[in-house]
């Protein structure tokens, strides 16, 4: 199966600068059906894209600026939002402007479209790819999935710890793996990333009782206080006033129960802070996953993801 990857990946490779370095390049390019990327410059009042291709600009007309454009499944906005960003694309042929200059129509409809057909329909749950995240909403986070193809990671399926905001664990750009949970009648995918972040027992080998250890105050509840140790780890402290989600906290670790797949925790402090996000730690190399389960096999409550 041939891999498909987001935009923005391959713009500054020696292979796509060579194809921008000058017009004969550029024309191999278009012989050969080359895929190129380069930024857009302007969405015009047609909603045509210009392209800066270094040694001449190229034209998107609009109809060829996504796959599902020309029949209004894909808005608009779509082409609009890729002003100063890499587009892929393939070369259909050169045309002569009003000043006798050369410039390039282009076509990111066909790269999305020979996505589609080689990579995306060939995927099928479990299967695990590297996405670029480029939208986040409440609700979840929109993913470049290959040639500007999108994709959603709901927020419930982020990771075990739950959080307010996908913006806790991404920023916009950021390449991240995901995993293909469901795909519908209609070919959209819906990816999930928490069954990447490793196993209770994986995490809770990162800590050791006695230890005092950062977390993040994830939910407040009368019974105590849920701080998140890793994004797929969460302890449970007394409750304590003052404190509120989202703070930053100094732990002690008073005791670690697999059998319950349970964390008691001590609070040292809690105190407002703003730290980068940490970089995200994947627990598997492999590229599909049939079954994953989260509990330790002493614990009676199964947690698991099938994909079969």
């Amino acid at each position: 199966m041939q891999i498909y990857y987001p935009e923005g990946q391959m713009i500054s490779t020696p292979s796509n600068q060579s194809i921008l370095s000058n017009p004969a390049a550029l024309h191999e390019a278009c012989i050969t059906d080359e895929t190129v990327e380069a930024r857009a410059l302007i969405c015009d009042k047609n909603h045509d894209l210009r392209i800066d291709l270094g040694c001449m600009y190229g034209i998107i007309p609009h109809c060829e600026g996504a796959v599902g454009i020309s029949d209004g499944s894909v808005r608009d906005i779509a082409l609009i939002s890729r002003v100063n960003k890499p587009v892929m694309f393939k070369i259909l042929g050169f045309r002569k402007d009003d000043n006798d200059r050369e410039y390039a129509i282009l076509s990111r409809r066909a790269v999305q479209q020979e996505c589609m057909d080689n990579y995306i329909s060939k995927l099928k749950p479990g299967d695990i790819i590297d996405a670029r995240v480029t939208h986040m909403e409440s609700f979840g986070v929109f993913l470049d999935i290959g040639a500007g193809i999108n994709g959603l990671l709901p927020i419930d399926s982020i990771s075990v710890s739950r959080i307010p905001h996908p913006s806790v664990r991404f920023h916009i750009g950021q390449m991240i793996k995901v995993i293909v949970k469901t795909i519908d009648d209609m070919g959209r995918i819906t990816f999930s990333h928490k069954e990447l972040l490793g196993t209770w027992e994986e995490n809770a080998g990162e800590f050791t009782p006695g230890e005092t250890v950062p977390g993040i105050v994830r939910s407040i509840e009368s019974y105590g206080i849920f701080i998140e140790l890793t994004p797929n780890l969460a302890g449970l402290a007394e409750y304590s006033p003052g404190i509120t989600a989202g703070c930053h906290a100094g732990v002690y670790i008073k005791s670690m129960l697999p059998e319950r797949m349970k964390i008691k925790l001590i609070i040292v402090d809690a105190f407002e802070a703003e730290y980068p996000t940490p970089p995200i730690k994947y627990y598997t190399d492999v590229n599909h996953i049939d079954r994953w389960i989260y509990s330790p096999s002493e614990c009676s409550k199964v947690i698991e993801s099938s994909f079969c």
